[in-house]
């Protein structure tokens, strides 16, 4: 078999690149062991805000400017409903936090995304004396339902390998990469945290956190918008809610924990006062890295191998900017973004 692209992972970062691929006829085959578990317990929200300071998230408008084309492309494609517009509440604490809101609205940058109105606070069952500020142009793509629609589109095609990735079977020869019976042009690794045992990119800072969310039942909340307090709530339909997340970087197993349940049911019993039953709890390790910026690059030595990694808490927003950088990088020799670049950090290897 010869294909331009092997693909190794297939999460938010796998399925922005191969979109690329195919938007370019471009074949490809993808690896995937399911091993990874971060995009598919992603809240899946695309908020233009930092809510805990009122900024800018990065490149944020030039991220959705991309991702949701791709995701309504998804929808058709893959006949599935993905992309959820819905509003983000941030509640306000105090008055100060209310000036500080209507301070930053005005600023060009933010004007487009902040409603300057505050909402009063009309629910009996959400504590919130000093109402909401409003986020405009946010949603949530379910990406639970992606990956799977997206898995089986590329099983049906035989596009996808359903098994571990062997580093050491990969030979190079004339420039042209043997992985197995496939001949390739290029490798791209979208692993997540899986990149700890890739011997070409181990040696990149990604800083694994895990992340845990519950999903609770609570038929009296009645809220048609995601709610940001200690924690986000995010309305599910049938009066279901995911409430999260927790941040950990010493347990790094996929085990849901009585300790992260505990602490999201405080932190959500501090701004709610209606009856709920946990009905779920899923845990997952990001892929996050020190400056906030995903880990996007070409190998120093081996110039057939690429990275697509680290794309934090915010996937569904950066994913299809990052990958679309990294395909132009590829084929058109077009220059990745210092910011987002390896080389921005200096490694032995």
């Amino acid at each position: 078999m010869k294909v331009d692209y092997i693909v190794v992972g297939i999460g938010l970062a796998g399925i922005s690149f191969c979109e690329q691929l195919k938007a370019h006829n471009k074949t490809f085959v993808v690896f995937d062991d399911a091993s990874q578990l971060s995009s598919t317990v992603a809240g899946g929200l695309y908020n233009p805000i930092v809510l805990k300071r009122f900024t800018s998230v990065w490149k944020s408008k030039e991220q959705l400017e991309i991702a949701l084309p791709l995701y309504a492309h998804l929808e058709k494609e893959l006949q599935v409903k993905l992309d959820y517009k819905i509003p983000v509440y941030r509640k306000f604490a105090s008055l100060e936090e209310q000036n500080d809101w209507f301070a930053v609205s005005d600023k060009p940058i933010l004007s487009e995304y902040l409603s300057e109105k505050i909402i009063k606070n009309e629910n009996d069952a959400i504590e919130a004396a000093f109402g909401f500020g409003e986020v405009l142009n946010t949603g949530r793509i379910d990406v639970k339902t992606m990956l799977e629609a997206y898995k089986a589109d590329l099983l049906k095609n035989k596009l996808l390998f359903e098994s571990g990735f062997h580093y050491d079977a990969i030979k190079t020869e004339n420039n042209v990469l043997q992985y197995q019976n496939i001949t390739t042009a290029n490798i791209v690794f979208s692993e997540g945290y899986g990149i700890k045992q890739n011997p070409y990119f181990n040696h990149l800072p990604l800083v694994p956190a895990k992340g845990e969310l519950v999903i609770i039942h609570a038929p009296d909340l009645k809220i048609n918008y995601v709610l940001k307090a200690g924690v986000f709530l995010i309305p599910l339909g049938d009066d279901l809610y995911i409430v999260g997340a927790t941040y950990e970087w010493k347990d790094l197993s996929n085990t849901i924990t009585s300790k992260a349940k505990e602490t999201l049911l405080n932190k959500l019993e501090k701004f709610i006062n209606c009856s709920f039953k946990v009905v779920n709890q899923v845990a997952g390790i990001r892929p996050t890295v020190k400056d906030r910026r995903p880990l996007v690059g070409q190998h120093q030595i081996h110039k057939n191998l690429f990275v697509l990694n680290g794309l934090g808490t915010r996937g569904v927003m950066i994913g299809p900017y990052v990958a679309k950088q990294l395909y132009n990088f590829i084929e058109n020799d077009i220059p990745l973004e210092k910011e987002i670049d390896i080389n921005r950090f200096k490694l032995n290897i």
